[in-house]
């Protein structure tokens, strides 16, 4: 099979096109034709990276790309919930010893998978698995609900654009926060309110759409320094999800408020084998919500095919990207 791999890890590192042996089926799994893989930030960390500062790396050479949408091939024995032929999406390899979607090919542990949403093109369903999983596990464990308030930081990234819409679906009344004016458009078209954050202030926004309160699930998908303005965002016992916390921070105003704080790693059953099921179940209701309209992936306008990868991760390391970044097998 054709495949894009990388030789070496580190800023410079480019990918290369090679022909693999296509992967043998076996037990729990299925083997999937790849139709399409989208650009996740933490591959473009482990392109970057590698083993020596970022251990969930595969060994060389590596085949990454974590999402995929594609159709069964061949299924292992055990596994009863797919056939050859079904169309299928998930986030299943490009890290320790699993193989990526940068391939014409992919072996994916059958837990980890689920039928594509039947209204949304390959594309479009490749865009989805790991920032949908993530969205969704944040406002699950914050116990998101109707007539909340819900203030997503960064609501055209790939994570935050999903939790939008999420929280839109669950009945929430969401405010996102945005830098220009096309972002702004965006999110209001998912029924949002857009806060543009260069020019509010966080206690501005706080007494303009909360009357000072704060709000009650403050999802950040931004992180670093921004975890400071999601507690001073949030409401007396309030609720924080994050999915960047790689920093060290002074938790007293988070302690004086009484806020929980999620912290959100989907690739944790990935990584560890645990759970991996509830993946499955997640993406199956993922597409379940797209199918009723009330999800959509916002893709970056430009697109990559599979030997243009390496231009596809310069993109999205760029922050010229709206949405994800998406590469056509």
């Amino acid at each position: 099979m054709k495949a894009m791999i990388l030789t070496e890890y580190g800023d410079n590192a480019e990918f290369q096109a090679a022909e693999l042996a296509t992967p043998e089926i076996k037990a729990g799994n299925v083997l999937l034709r790849v139709a399409a893989t989208s650009v996740n930030t933490v591959d473009t960390m482990i392109r970057q990276l590698g083993q020596e500062n970022l251990p969930l790396s595969p060994d060389l050479p590596a085949v990454l790309g974590m999402d995929f949408a594609g159709t069964v091939e061949a299924v292992g024995e055990g596994v009863s919930q797919f056939a050859v032929g079904d169309e299928v999406y998930g986030c299943a390899g490009g890290m320790v010893d699993l193989q990526g979607a940068l391939a014409e090919y992919t072996l994916a542990d059958a837990n980890l998978i689920a039928h594509k949403p039947k209204t949304l093109s390959m594309r479009e369903a490749a865009a989805l698995p790991l920032v949908g999983i993530t969205a969704y596990e944040g406002l699950q464990r914050a116990g998101a609900h109707d007539g909340q308030k819900v203030l997503v930081h960064g609501g055209t990234g790939g994570v935050g654009h999903v939790a939008v819409q999420l929280a839109r679906h669950l009945g929430a009344d969401v405010f996102t926060t945005v830098s220009a004016d096309k972002q702004a458009a965006i999110v209001e078209g998912y029924g949002a309110t857009a806060i543009n954050y260069r020019e509010e202030s966080v206690a501005d926004y706080v007494q303009k759409h909360t009357q000072g309160a704060g709000f009650d699930v403050v999802y950040d998908s931004v992180g670093g320094a921004n975890m400071s303005n999601s507690f001073e965002a949030a409401a007396l016992n309030g609720q924080v999800v994050t999915t960047v916390s790689l920093l060290e921070l002074d938790l007293t105003p988070a302690h004086f408020k009484g806020l929980s704080i999620h912290v959100v790693f989907m690739l944790i059953p990935m990584l560890h084998n645990v759970k991996r099921a509830e993946h499955g179940e997640i993406l199956a209701r993922l597409a379940q919500i797209a199918d009723a309209g009330a999800l959509k992936p916002l893709l970056d306008e430009q697109q990559f095919g599979l030997t243009e990868v390496g231009a596809a991760y310069d993109r999205l390391t760029s922050g010229q990207a709206i949405g994800k970044v998406v590469v056509e097998v």
